[in-house]
């Protein structure tokens, strides 16, 4: 842990932006650590890179232990969609991590392209060098690696921007009514667990998309668009209205019927990625098929 004080010459500027004044990290470091939760001013834990900060308040900047990084290997159904200097846009399974963290010690992306022979962009923290964008463990489909500098920068940007086009699809409990609708909603980490995502006053900005593709007795399939990427966001915003993604009891889905769908995970699919190349300046767009376990659960609620 790294402790400092604010000057109150800085008071009125964004906190990271005096973060890093203080700290001596880039400003782009500051920002992954407000990400990670990983900030806390005057003892509360900073939520917004756009949060103002007063002077005079302790700032401490939690810094996790590296990650030990084992031998890459292959990941078993990993897909590549597309691939150039720039960048690689992967197709994620369920089961695969974006990259290494402290308690998880299953596969993931970053090791798989490093066992595939595939250098990525070395910005970033060392265990998540290349990585712009992430999907949880249970979530599969579309994500995109950097594997130029020049292509993490301006692809970190994009995200930050807003101006990436991000579609899923998810399938929920129940009819959401209305059939169209937008979820705003700010979204931090739980206060009682930090492995959980919640709703929470002053949390960071979210917000979501979505509308009806098919309404069935039981569940309804949705395509979804993301202005914003937060950590579980969809999962969080569908559970807010009283319709939680099938399959996730995290986030109070019903067991019974994920049992009868035969599902071990959230009916969540990034179905759909697409952004302005970033050296070419051409607009790029790519599309990924329903795995196998989520294409028979959907068919068997078409079924009833």
């Amino acid at each position: 842990m790294s402790l400092f004080i604010i000057p109150d010459a800085l008071a009125g500027d964004r906190v990271d932006a005096a973060a890093a004044r203080v700290s001596g990290y880039s400003r782009s470091k500051v920002e992954d650590f407000i990400d990670a939760g990983a900030i806390l001013l005057g003892g509360v834990r900073v939520a917004k890179a756009s949060q103002r900060v007063a002077g005079g308040e302790l700032l401490e900047i939690v810094e996790a232990p590296p990650v030990p990084v084992a031998a890459p290997e292959l990941a078993d159904g990993v897909g590549i969609v597309y691939e150039d200097a720039d960048l690689v846009v992967v197709d994620k399974p369920v089961g695969v991590a974006a990259h290494p963290s402290l308690g998880w010690e299953g596969p993931s992306i970053t090791e798989h392209l490093a066992a595939a022979g595939i250098a990525v962009s070395t910005s970033g923290a060392a265990e998540r060098q290349g990585i712009v964008s992430r999907l949880d463990v249970g979530t599969s489909g579309l994500m995109v690696v950097a594997k130029s500098e020049v292509a993490y920068s301006v692809l970190k940007q994009a995200f930050r921007d807003r101006v990436v086009d991000k579609t899923y699809h998810a399938l929920v409990q129940g009819r959401p009514d209305p059939f169209v609708g937008t979820i705003d909603a700010p979204i931090a980490r739980h206060p009682g667990a930090d492995w959980k995502m919640a709703i929470i006053d002053g949390g960071r900005a979210s917000v979501t998309h979505y509308q009806t593709l098919e309404a069935h007795r039981a569940a309804t399939l949705l395509e979804v668009h993301l202005e914003t990427g937060r950590t579980h966001q969809i999962r969080v915003h569908m559970a807010a209205i009283g319709h939680p993604c099938v399959g996730d009891p995290l986030y109070g889905s019903d067991p019974t019927l994920s049992a009868r769908l035969g599902l071990e995970r959230q009916w969540l699919h990034a179905v759909g990625l697409g952004f302005v190349h970033p050296t070419r300046g051409d607009y790029v767009s790519f599309e990924s098929p329903y795995p196998a376990d989520l294409a028979r659960a959907l068919e068997s609620v078409r079924e009833g």
